[in-house]
C-alpha cells in the first residue's frame, strides 16, 4: 500500500488501466482530481472542453474509433446533467465511455442543504443510460471502483458507466493499493449450438449476413469477410458497422435501410446470419423473417425481436471462427448471390442518381477528396443521412454515427474526440448549420490542442429535415425551423482556425485545401435544402 489521496488513486488507476486521455471541464468538486492530473500529465493528456456536453461526446468519439474506453470528468449537478446526452448516445451505440462525476461532500449527501451543484439522487438519473454506476464512499475504494468500471465497459456488450466521487473523498488520504489491469474473458459459444448453426448454414441455398456494432467491438471484420466469401453470401451492415466489409466488394449489400439494396437482399434470402446486432430491420416482421441464426455477446439480445432457429451467445470473432471451421460446403452453386448483390447495387446507384442527383453529386465530391484513412463523423443533417447510404467506406471504425439516438449537435465534439485519438489522420465532421451551432465554442478546444478536424457545415439556414417535413407533410406551414446564422468563415477565423467558403461544386477542392491547412478548419458550404433519403420511400 502507498499513502496517497483519493484523486491520486483515481489518476494512477486510470494509468494502470491504460487511459491516455481525459476530456474534462474543471469545477469546485473535482479540483483535487485536476491537481492529480498534473502529476500524470506526461502519460495522460487532459483536454479541457468549453462545455460539459463536449466531454462525453469527445470521449465517445475517442472510444468509437479506438475501441478503448473514453474518459470524461465533470462536476455534479449541472455539469453532470450537461454530460447526459453524450452518455445517452454512448449507450445507444454500445460505446465504452466512463464519466467521472464529482459530488458534494459526503456529509451533505441526501440532505438537500443547498450545497453548490447539489442534486438529489444523481445516481438514479444515470441508471437508464449506463450499464453500471456507483458512488465511492472512501478513498481506498477508488482503485477497485475504477477497475470495475473498466470491467463493465469492456465485457459483454460494451457500454458507458458513471462513477461518482465526493470532493472530500478525492482530497482525503489513506494507504491505498492500486489494482492491476486485467484482460477480461468473453463468453465462448456452446459447441452444440455451433454444430446446429453450421448444419443450417451448409444447407442454405440463399444465405445472407447482417453485421452490427458487435462485429466492430469484437474486431471480427476479417471473419465476416471470410464467411461471406465461403458462402458467397451478401453482407448488409448497420450504420455502426459500416466498413466491416469494403462497400466496393462484390458481396457488400450496403447499410440496412429502407432505400438501399440490403432490404431486397434480405427479402430474397432463405437464411439470415445476424452478428452483433439488435436486428432493427425496416419492414421485417416475424412472419417474413427468413430462418435466423443470431450471434450476440449478450444472451438477453437473442430472441428479443425475432426468434432464431439457433442462437449463439459469445464473442463474435470466436463464434464466427468456430462456424467457419464447422460449415460443410455441399455442391451448392451460390455464385448468383454475389451477382445479384452487384446488380442490385448498380440498380440502386442509378435510381438514387435519378431521384436525388444533387445529393449523390455532393457525396461523390466528398468521397473523391477523402484519403483511405479519413474518419468521417455523420451529423444529423441531410448530407449526413445520405452519407450513410452512399459514402463508401472500406474499414471499420472509420465512420462514426449516433445510431438510433439521432443526437443533434454531437457531431463536431465527437469528431474532435476522434481526432484526439488519431491526431495525424484526417477527420471530417458532416455538420448541419443547426447541429454545428450546438458547440461552435469547441473551436477553441480544437485550436488550443491542435485538433485539426475539418467541419463541413452545410449551410441552408434551416433545420433541414424538419423544414422538409413542414413543406411536404404540413402544407408549407413553416414555423420554428429557419435559422439566423453567423458568418461561419469569420467565426472560424476569430478562433484562429481556417475558414473556407464554397458551394457544392467546390466542395472537393475545399476539403483538399482544408487538409493541407495544418489547423482546424470550417468549410461553409452554401446549399439548398435537400430531400432526406428516407423520403424516397415515403
Amino acid at each position: 500500500m502507498t499513502q496517497m489521496n483519493g484523486a491520486q488513486a483515481l489518476t494512477r488507476q486510470l494509468q494502470a488501466e491504460g487511459s491516455d486521455t481525459v476530456f474534462a471541464l474543471p469545477g469546485a468538486q473535482i479540483m483535487s482530481a485536476f491537481d492529480a492530473m498534473y502529476e500524470v500529465r506526461d502519460t495522460i493528456s487532459l483536454i479541457q472542453t468549453r462545455h460539459e456536453q463536449a466531454t462525453t461526446y469527445m470521449a465517445d468519439g475517442y472510444a468509437k474509433v479506438t475501441g478503448k474506453p473514453g474518459v470524461a470528468m465533470v462536476v455534479p449537478g449541472p455539469g453532470a446533467l450537461n454530460a447526459t446526452s453524450g452518455l445517452g448516445t454512448a449507450y445507444a451505440c454500445s460505446s465504452p465511455v466512463l464519466l467521472i462525476s464529482g459530488q458534494i461532500p459526503s456529509m451533505f449527501l441526501g440532505k438537500n442543504t443547498g450545497q453548490l451543484h447539489e442534486i438529489s439522487e444523481q445516481l438514479d438519473i444515470f441508471r437508464p443510460i449506463t450499464k453500471w454506476n456507483h458512488r465511492v464512499t472512501r478513498a481506498g475504494e477508488i482503485p477497485s471502483a475504477v477497475h470495475e468500471a473498466f470491467r463493465q465497459m469492456t465485457t459483454g456488450r460494451p457500454g458507458p458507466v458513471e462513477l461518482e466521487i465526493p470532493s472530500d473523498i478525492l482530497s482525503g488520504s489513506d494507504d491505498i493499493r492500486l489494482v492491476e489491469k486485467e484482460t477480461f474473458p468473453h463468453p465462448s459459444p456452446d459447441m452444440e449450438d455451433i454444430a446446429a448453426a453450421a448444419i443450417l448454414i451448409s444447407k442454405s441455398q440463399k444465405p445472407a449476413i447482417i453485421a452490427g456494432g458487435g462485429v466492430v467491438a469484437s474486431g471480427a471484420h476479417e471473419q465476416i469477410r471470410k464467411l461471406a466469401d465461403l458462402l458467397q453470401a451478401p453482407v448488409m451492415t448497420t450504420p455502426l458497422a459500416k466498413g466491416v466489409i469494403p462497400e466496393s466488394d462484390h458481396l457488400a449489400a450496403g447499410v440496412n435501410s429502407a432505400i438501399g439494396p440490403a432490404s431486397v437482399v434480405l427479402s430474397d434470402s432463405d437464411l439470415l446470419i445476424a452478428v452483433g446486432t439488435r436486428l432493427s430491420l425496416r419492414g421485417v416482421t416475424p412472419e417474413n423473417m427468413p430462418t435466423l441464426v443470431h450471434i450476440d455477446v449478450e444472451k438477453s439480445q437473442i430472441g428479443q425481436k425475432f426468434t432464431p432457429e439457433v442462437g449463439l451467445v459469445g464473442d463474435a470473432a470466436e463464434c464466427l471462427d468456430s462456424l467457419i471451421s464447422k460449415v460443410d460446403m455441399p455442391s451448392i452453386d451460390r455464385g448468383q448471390r454475389s451477382e445479384r448483390a452487384v446488380s442490385l447495387k448498380e440498380e440502386f446507384s442509378k435510381e438514387v442518381s435519378r431521384l436525388a442527383p444533387e445529393q449523390v453529386s455532393v457525396i461523390d465530391k466528398i468521397s473523391s477528396a477523402l484519403t483511405h484513412d479519413t474518419i468521417v463523423v455523420q451529423g444529423m443533417t441531410n448530407i449526413g443521412y445520405w452519407s450513410c447510404e452512399a459514402l463508401p467506406m472500406s474499414e471499420p471504425r472509420n465512420y462514426v454515427s449516433s445510431s438510433y439516438f439521432g443526437t443533434l449537435g454531437y457531431v463536431y465534439p465527437t469528431a474532435l474526440g476522434s481526432q484526439a485519438a488519431f491526431p495525424d489522420r484526417p477527420v471530417v465532421a458532416l455538420c448541419g448549420d443547426g447541429g454545428f451551432m450546438y458547440s461552435p465554442q469547441e473551436l477553441s478546444t480544437a485550436v488550443k490542442y491542435g485538433l485539426n478536424t475539418i467541419a463541413l457545415v452545410f449551410n441552408n439556414g434551416a433545420f433541414g429535415a424538419s423544414r422538409w417535413d413542414q413543406e411536404h407533410a404540413f402544407n408549407g406551414r413553416y414555423i420554428g425551423t429557419d435559422l439566423h446564422n453567423p458568418d461561419f468563415v469569420m467565426l472560424a477565423e476569430s478562433f484562429g482556425a481556417t475558414g473556407i467558403r464554397t458551394d457544392t461544386n467546390g466542395i472537393g477542392e475545399a476539403i483538399t485545401k482544408a487538409m493541407s491547412a495544418n489547423s482546424p478548419a470550417v468549410i461553409d458550404v452554401e446549399i439548398d435544402n435537400m430531400m432526406p433519403p428516407f423520403q424516397i420511400v415515403e
